[in-house]
């Protein structure tokens, strides 16, 4: 017989924890403060764009397993209480706990004394151990999520690692909720808390680093004649460093990697550490929209500071990344929006972003048809690494163009194929895209 467990929050983390709790035999009470989320819910329609998900909603409430609620007194009989609450980056880089801190004041009324909270939400490192000063609930564990958009049901129930810190005081508890998924076969890594909650910041900021990394060594490649795909495939192969998180693109977005990388690079200042190489892969990120841009001058005017006044520019992919239409943080939209700035004429199109997202893009014209992009385009930008863009008729894009020009950020299409169709084809990383026409070495203009 499973546990009674309660979710906090039915966003990504949340929703897709209940989901598979259930999923594994355990009773779940998901608390969401959205009366018409909850409602959508209940009925088993699910908003949020991921393989998998809705068909384990569904399956909860078929079998009993899954409920959905706004009343946190539903809660009073749970065993455990998962915190699946946004923390959001303020406006210092630091985590802002308003909503966490909120909810822990409510559970607090409501929670029997026995009852474990975990803390799956990312937060900074000290607040699983002032938690029990701010609820009165003396059980607190840190249990960290480490789900990805677009594979977060996989990652739930086939983890790489489940982390379960806790104080020594606190051991039973924390092994209620490793047993939580003793149904996915994971090694349990038992921690104290504040490591458990560093591990995760830890985790997103070093692949923030690796990322940053990448996209730096494409300009480079691109300056001294060398081939990024040459080059990171001889890297991937290398088992100390292995082949993900090693394809560059317009930079790295999201809803975490951003706000995380902040929130390490705060709290290393606070403690007077100075953690230059975190700080040094937020400025490079911020440089590749930039990047970006010149590239795209670069394809339409024949120069990297040409004018894109009147440029009619095509855009596929919106999202930050492919598999889910999570726009928070795109480095795709930032892209986009630079492009509307400059006073190009931006129609896009993404699969999971429907035309009617449109009135919050900032003059970028949103498409439900891929095809759209590319009428009368003086360029089509791929800024998403959507697989399905691989399979268009390329030979229809060309000929509906003005200019029959690709700019592709992610090196997701095929030169050749595309080439075949009448293409002009500039890549990220590659020596036949370099970023000064004349001279390979030449420094670019300043920065966006």
């Amino acid at each position: 017989m499973g546990s009674r467990v309660g979710v906090v929050g039915a966003g990504y983390v949340g929703l897709t924890s209940a989901a598979c709790l259930a999923h594994l035999g355990h009773h779940v009470i998901c608390v969401e403060s959205d009366e018409r989320k909850v409602a959508a819910l209940r009925a088993g329609e699910v908003a949020i764009v991921e393989p998998g998900l809705p068909e384990l909603v569904r399956e909860g409430l078929a079998e009993n397993r899954l409920v959905f609620t706004s009343d946190p007194e539903a809660l009073h009989e749970c065993e455990m209480v998962l915190l699946c609450l946004p923390t959001p980056m303020a406006a210092d880089g630091r985590a802002d706990l308003g909503v966490f801190r909120d909810a822990v004041e409510t559970l607090s009324a409501v929670l029997p004394p026995d009852c474990v909270l975990v803390t799956k939400s990312t937060v900074p490192v000290g607040t699983a151990a002032r938690i029990p000063a701010l609820s009165g609930l003396e059980a607190v564990v840190s249990n960290p999520e480490f789900l990805r958009e677009g594979h977060a049901v996989h990652d739930f129930l086939h983890p790489d690692r489940v982390v379960v810190g806790a104080a020594e005081r606190d051991r039973e508890s924390a092994d209620r909720v490793a047993a939580l998924y003793e149904g996915t076969g994971a090694p349990v890594l038992r921690s104290d808390t504040a490591s458990a909650e560093l591990a995760k910041y830890a985790s997103n900021a070093f692949l923030a680093v690796k990322l940053s990394f990448v996209n730096t060594l494409s300009e480079l490649c691109e300056r001294v004649g060398a081939d990024i795909t040459e080059v990171t495939e001889a890297m991937g192969m290398d088992d100390r460093i292995g082949p993900a998180f090693l394809a560059p693109g317009p930079g790295w977005g999201g809803s975490c990697l951003p706000k995380d990388t902040r929130a390490l690079l705060r709290a290393a200042e606070a403690a007077g550490v100075d953690f230059a190489l975190v700080r040094d892969a937020l400025r490079a990120n911020d440089r590749q929209h930039a990047m970006v841009m010149r590239k795209i001058r670069r394809a339409v005017t024949g120069t990297v500071d040409g004018s894109l006044a009147s440029a009619r520019i095509g855009v596929l992919g919106l999202a930050f990344k492919a598999g889910t239409g999570d726009l928070r943080d795109s480095p795709a939209v930032a892209v986009a929006r630079q492009l509307s700035h400059h006073d190009a004429t931006v129609t896009a199109y993404d699969p999971c972003v429907p035309a009617s997202a449109a009135p919050g893009l900032d003059g970028i014209r949103v498409v439900d048809d891929p095809y759209a992009v590319a009428k009368n385009a003086d360029a089509i930008v791929i800024l998403t690494e959507w697989p399905e863009f691989r399979s268009l008729d390329w030979a229809r894009l060309a000929t509906d163009a003005d200019r029959a020009v690709i700019v592709d950020t992610r090196n997701l299409l095929d030169e050749q194929m595309l080439s075949a169709t009448g293409f002009s084809v500039f890549g990220t990383g590659w020596r036949r895209s370099s970023t000064d026409i004349d001279n390979p070495m030449a420094p670019g203009p300043a920065d966006e």
